[in-house]
């Protein structure tokens, strides 16, 4: 094991860090990411738990599933200018418990589930023209002190339980989602206002392959938010393309 490293410089030429490479090196401090690494493997970092920042470098394009799952002394997380990231990876920064806000770079099309599970994150942001298109599964799920977000124009859909248990008073649905799984804002105790964009043609259904449902009006913002969290939280909610 590397549970005694605390540090380690990672050779100019290295363009890869591999699944697992730095698995379970819980004493390690600081690594400092070569510029001209492109992807982070699945659990690189899982368990480094003392590891207190992360600077991913621009060529990046994938950060893996699990890889920096239970960083829980995180507390930044930077992209190079003119990120190249596109994905971002199941559970990638699932416990990170000191992580309190992120940016997330503009070319990334979609945040897995349960990525940022039960991180401390109070504020997340996009980048400007934000490409991001799903939010997946209990990807916030938990995230119990996070109080706003802005979900960008681009995305369509909301996974089941994407923002369970947090701390949000108010949210907009952006115009171009059609499907909000069901459990999306189930525990968002503090949520008064849910602003849809697009109005027209919702309707809900328990069933995730159901075709049609029973309409219903989504103009009320206080009315909205708690359908979204009480009322309908076991269904999923639809609207016609």
């Amino acid at each position: 094991g590397c549970s005694s490293l605390t540090s380690i410089a990672i050779p100019s030429g290295v363009t890869s860090i591999g699944n697992r490479a730095f698995y379970g090196c819980s004493s390690l401090t600081s690594i400092a990411i070569p510029s001209g690494v492109t992807s982070i493997g699945n659990r690189a970092f899982y368990g480094c738990s003392s590891l207190t920042s992360i600077a991913i470098p621009s060529g990046v394009t994938s950060i893996g599933d699990s890889a920096f799952y239970g960083c829980s002394s995180l507390t930044t997380v930077t992209f190079g200018e003119n990120s190249q990231l596109t994905s971002i990876g199941g559970d990638a920064f699932s416990g990170c418990s000191s992580l309190t806000s992120i940016t997330i770079p503009s070319g990334v099309t979609s945040i897995g589930e349960y990525a940022f599970y039960g991180s401390g994150l109070t504020t997340v942001t996009f980048g400007e023209n934000s490409q991001l298109t799903s939010i997946g599964y209990a990807a916030f799920y938990g995230c119990s002190s996070l109080t706003s977000i802005t979900i960008p124009s681009s995305v369509t859909s909301i996974g089941n339980y994407a923002f369970s248990g947090n701390s949000l008073t108010s949210i907009t649905i952006p115009e171009n989602v059609t499907s909000i799984g069901r459990y999306a804002f189930r525990n968002c105790t503090d949520l008064e206002s849910v602003t849809f964009e697009n109005t027209e043609g919702w309707w809900v259904s328990t069933s995730s392959t159901a075709t049609s449902g029973t309409n219903v009006m989504v103009t009320d913002p206080a009315q909205n938010a708690t359908y979204l969290k009480s009322t309908y939280d076991g269904y999923y909610w639809k609207r016609n393309a």
